[in-house]
């Protein structure tokens, strides 16, 4: 069944560095990717988000001395996990994975890409202030809900919900059509985190 032109689907992050023999891999992170191409199908508005750091950002471990990949440090806008070096600008590790049916998607909004902040959300960069712009992308399209599927469950696509929620969006994450980090308890703080914020979970 075809979803009206009021729902949208944001498929978070599903490139290279993030799925199996990628730089930050999400394990099982491309068992995902039928049903995300079948649950395109369904629906009229898509959007792509895109991890797109510039070499040497500061999320990377690398560029903190003495510190490594999965310590957390405070930043100016607050705790951030330092990752490996990961969906670097250009590079194959960025590019969506090769199954993914891109062609269905009318837009993608890269992220990430100001050196000085990370974005886990498709909608606000880390500081929870400045916009990507696809809250206004979706008004003018006339959309009141969304549904998230992608990589991570517990980090881009969490955000990206509770985002969309707090805006005011009704949301749904299907759980299925996702895959987790899991660091340190990060999944099970993620469902919390959404189901507080009014998420709807399915699968």
């Amino acid at each position: 069944m075809t979803r009206p032109e009021t729902e949208a689907l944001i498929v978070v992050d599903v490139q290279n560095d993030f799925c199996p023999g990628g730089a930050l891999e999400v394990p099982d992170g491309d068992a995902i990717l039928p049903g995300i191409n079948a649950l395109m199908e369904a629906f009229q508005v898509v959007i792509l988000t895109q991890d797109w750091h510039p070499a040497g950002h500061s999320s990377f471990a690398s560029q903190h001395e003495g510190k490594s990949p999965f310590e957390v440090t405070e930043m100016p806008y607050g705790a951030q996990v330092l990752w490996p070096d990961h969906c670097v600008q250009g590079t194959t590790g960025a590019a969506f994975h090769r199954d993914l049916d891109t062609d269905r998607a009318q837009m993608i909004v890269r992220k990430g890409f100001r050196p000085a902040i990370d974005s886990y959300s498709a909608f606000f960069e880390n500081d929870h202030e400045t916009p990507t712009g696809l809250e206004g992308y979706l008004r003018e399209r006339g959309v009141d809900t969304v549904t998230l599927v992608g990589l991570a469950l517990d980090f881009c696509v969490h955000y990206s919900a509770v985002d969309a929620a707090r805006l005011g969006f009704r949301t749904h994450v299907l759980e299925q059509h996702c895959r987790a980090i899991d660091l340190d308890s990060s999944l099970e703080e993620a469902l919390e985190s959404m189901k507080a914020a009014g998420v709807e979970l399915g699968h």
